[in-house]
C-alpha cells in the first residue's frame, strides 16, 4: 500500500512514541523506576519512527520471510549507525550487547536483530493499516495541523538536545568541560540546560560508558576516514564503478553503453556513495578476516542496491536495471549472484584498493585537497541536482505532460529523449 506524505508523518509520530513507550518499560523493569528512555526530552524515540517509515516505503513489496530478513537488515543497519554516531559524539556507549551471543562489538547482535525483523513484519502487515486507519477518522485539516504541531515541536526539542550534545563533544579541545563552555556563553541558564539534559540521559542509560577518544592533530590531508577521505572516496569510486559496469557491459552485451547516474561525467552515484558508505562503516573493521568483509558487504550491498531501485523508482519513474531474469531474484531488484559480487568488492576494496588509495589521497598537499574537494562537491550537487530535473522531464514527456515551466523547457531543449536514452539506455518506465 502507498501512503501519502501526512500519512507516513502520522506513522513517524506513533512508531517514535510505541517506541518511547517499549523503551521506556524495559528500562523501569530493570531500574524499577521511571524514566524517559528517548534522546529528545519529548515522549519519542525517533529512532524507531525513522526505522519504521523506511520499511513501509522500500519494503512494502515483499512478503513472507524476505520482509522479515529486509526488515531485520534495515533495522540492525540502523541501530549501528546510531550507536556509532552516539559514541562518536556523545563519546558515550548507551547500550552494549557484548554479552549477548553472536555480537558485533556490543553494538548489535543476532537476537535483537530477529526481534526487529519481527515488529518490522508486523508493521507492514498489520499495524501501518491501523495507524492509518486511525489518521482517516480524523477531519482531514484537524489531521495536517495536528502533524505540522507535532513536527514543530519535535523539531525544536531536537535542534535544542543536539546543540547540547554537539557542544559537550566538539568543545571539548577548547574547555576544560562541558559544563564550562555552556557557562561561557549563557551562564546559569546554559549550565541547568545542560545538566537536566545530561541527567536526563544518564537516569535513562545507567550504563553508558565512557568511550576514550584519541584526537590526533596531523598535517596530513584527508587522514584516517574523516569528512575529506570519505568525500574524495565517493569521486574514486563513482568514477571506478562507471569504467567497471562499462567494460562489463562490453564483455558480456557485447557493446559499450553508458553506465553513468548524472549527465555529466563518467560517474556512478550508487557505486560512488556505496564505497563511501562502506568505507566510514567498515574502515574500524578493515584489518578483519576476508570471511567478515566478505558476508558485511553481501548483506549490506545487497540492502543498499535494493533501496536505490525502489528510491529511483518512487522519485524518478523509472527502472535502470532488472534481474528478473536472473535466478534467484527479488523483485528483479537485486539477485543473489550481485549480492555475492558487492561481498567480493568489499573484501578486494578493504584488502587490495583502499590502502593505495588512501596513500595517493594523503599525499595531496593540504590546502590544494581541500579546495579541489569542496570544487568536486559543488560540481556533483550542480550534476545531480540538473540530472534529476532531466530524469523528471523525461517521465514527463513520456506521460504527454507538456512543458509549461522554464525549466522544463531548458531540460526539454538540452536533454532531449535521444540523449537521455544514450546516457541511461537501461531505464525503464514504470506506472
Amino acid at each position: 500500500m502507498v501512503y501519502t506524505g501526512y500519512e507516513l508523518l502520522w506513522l513517524f509520530f506513533c512508531y517514535s512514541f510505541l517506541g518511547w513507550v517499549l523503551e521506556t518499560i524495559v528500562a523501569a523493569l530493570k531500574q524499577k523506576r521511571f524514566v524517559n528512555r528517548g534522546l529528545i526530552n519529548g515522549p519519542l524515540c525517533v529512532i524507531y519512527g525513522l526505522t519504521a517509515v523506511v520499511i513501509t516505503i522500500y519494503l512494502r513489496e515483499l512478503d513472507g520471510i524476505w520482509l522479515f530478513l529486509g526488515s531485520m537488515i534495515f533495522a540492525t543497519v540502523t541501530e549501528w549507525v546510531a550507536g556509532r554516531l552516539i559514541e562518536r559524539f556523545y563519546r558515550e556507549r548507551w547500550w552494549d550487547y557484548s554479552n549477548m551471543p553472536w555480537n558485533l562489538d556490543g553494538y548489535i547482535c543476532l537476537p535483537v536483530s530477529a526481534l526487529w525483523g519481527l515488529l518490522g513484519f508486523t508493521v507492514v502487515k498489520w499495524q501501518n493499516g491501523i495507524f492509518a486507519g486511525v489518521f482517516s477518522l480524523l477531519p482531514k485539516m484537524a489531521g495536517h495541523v495536528l502533524v505540522w504541531l507535532t513536527i514543530v515541536i519535535t523539531a525544536l526539542d531536537c535542534i535544542a538536545t543536539l546543540a547540547i550534545l554537539s557542544g559537550k563533544s566538539s568543545r571539548l579541545e577548547k574547555w576544560e568541560t562541558a559544563d564550562a563552555w555552556f557557562a561561557h556563553i549563557s551562564g546559569k541558564i546554559g549550565k541547568w540546560i545542560f545538566g537536566q539534559v545530561d541527567r536526563r540521559i544518564h537516569r535513562a542509560y545507567p550504563n553508558a560508558k565512557k568511550q576514550e577518544q584519541l584526537l590526533e592533530k596531523t598535517a596530513v590531508f584527508a587522514y584516517g576516514c574523516g569528512f575529506y577521505k570519505v568525500v574524495m572516496l565517493f569521486f574514486v569510486g563513482a568514477f571506478l564503478g562507471d569504467i567497471t559496469e562499462t567494460i562489463y557491459c562490453r564483455i558480456t552485451a557485447g557493446e559499450w553503453m553508458s553506465r553513468s547516474s548524472v549527465v555529466w561525467g563518467p560517474f556512478s552515484i550508487v557505486w560512488g556513495l556505496a564505497i563511501a558508505a562502506v568505507t566510514a562503516l567498515l574502515y574500524k573493521y578493515r584489518e578483519k578476516s576476508d570471511g567478515f568483509l566478505f558476508l558485511a558487504g553481501t548483506f549490506l550491498g545487497g540492502a543498499y542496491e535494493y533501496l536505490c531501485s525502489v528510491f529511483t523508482e518512487i522519485v524518478f519513474g523509472k527502472v535502470f536495471w532488472d534481474y528478473s531474469w536472473m535466478p534467484f531474484n527479488l523483485g528483479g531488484r537485486i539477485n543473489l549472484l550481485y549480492c555475492f559480487f558487492w561481498g567480493i568488492a568489499a573484501v578486494v576494496w578493504f584488502k587490495k584498493l583502499y590502502p593505495v588509495i588512501a596513500r595517493w589521497i594523503e599525499r595531496i598537499p593540504m590546502k590544494a585537497g581541500k579546495i579541489v574537494t569542496w570544487g568536486l562537491l559543488v560540481f556533483m550537487c550542480c550534476n545531480v541536482l540538473v540530472s534529476g530535473m532531466a530524469l523528471i522531464r523525461y517521465d514527463e514527456r513520456e506521460r504527454g505532460i507538456a512543458a509549461e515551466n522554464g525549466w522544463q523547457q531548458t531540460m526539454d531543449e538540452r536533454f532531449p529523449d535521444e540523449r537521455m536514452a544514450r546516457i541511461y539506455p537501461n531505464a525503464k518506465s514504470v506506472e
